[in-house]
C-alpha cells in the first residue's frame, strides 16, 4: 500500500479531522443521498440510513483524528462501500439471516477494499477499547480522560486536587488494568496481528 498515492479526496478526511462544517456539509450533500437510496432499496428506511451514515461519520472522524486514514481512492467509493457493508451487517443481525455482500467489481478497486479493511479493523479496536474503558472505575476513567486531553501530569494532578506522585501511580495502575482486560479479550489476538 506504500506505493499508492494519497488521493486528492484526502481533503474530506482532513476536513473531518478538523471538524470543518463546510466539508461535513459537502459530504452530506454529495455522498449521503446515494447511501440513503441504497438502504431504502435494501429493506431499510430513511431513518436507518441516517443512523448508518451517522455511525460511519463518527468512525471516520475518530480515524481521521487518530491520523490513521490515508485515502488512496475516491472518497465516494470508500464512503459508499463502508456504509453499504455496515448496513448489510446491521441487516444481517436484525433479520438473523446470512447476507452475502456482492461487491460491484466494476466500481471497486483494491485500494478502496484495503481502506475498508483498515477502517473496519480500527472500528473493532476502538470498540474493544471503549468496552474495556467502561469497565474501569469512575476515578480511573476521569484520570485517563484528563491525561488524554491535558499533556502535563502536573496539570492533571492540580485539576484533580491530588499530588503529582499519586496521579502518576494511579494512571499507571489504571492503564495496567485496562491493558490487561484488553489483552484478555477473546478478540484481542486477531486484532493484534493486523
Amino acid at each position: 500500500m506504500g506505493a499508492n498515492k494519497i488521493h486528492p479526496d484526502q481533503m474530506y478526511i482532513e476536513g473531518l479531522a478538523a471538524n470543518d462544517s463546510a466539508i461535513i456539509q459537502s459530504i452530506y450533500k454529495k455522498f449521503v443521498p446515494k447511501v440513503v437510496f441504497f438502504v431504502m432499496n435494501n429493506s431499510g428506511d430513511k431513518e436507518q440510513a441516517q443512523d448508518i451514515v451517522q455511525e460511519v461519520m463518527i468512525l471516520l472522524f475518530n480515524q481521521a483524528k487518530a491520523n490513521t486514514l490515508k485515502l488512496t481512492c475516491p472518497f465516494d467509493a470508500y464512503f459508499f462501500l463502508l456504509c453499504k457493508r455496515k448496513w448489510l451487517n446491521e441487516f444481517k443481525k436484525r433479520s438473523n439471516k446470512g447476507v452475502t455482500i456482492n461487491e460491484d467489481v466494476v466500481s471497486m478497486n483494491e485500494s478502496a477494499l484495503d481502506l475498508i479493511g483498515q477502517t473496519e479493523e480500527f472500528d473493532e479496536k476502538q470498540q474493544l477499547f471503549d468496552t474495556m474503558f467502561q469497565k474501569l472505575g469512575d476515578k480511573c476513567q476521569e484520570l485517563l480522560k484528563l491525561s488524554f486531553s491535558i499533556k502535563s501530569m502536573e496539570e492533571v494532578a492540580e485539576k484533580l486536587n491530588v499530588t503529582y506522585g499519586y496521579v502518576r501511580k494511579k494512571k499507571s495502575l489504571c492503564v495496567g488494568q485496562l491493558t490487561q482486560w484488553i489483552q484478555e479479550a477473546k478478540n484481542f489476538n486477531s486484532l493484534k496481528n493486523n
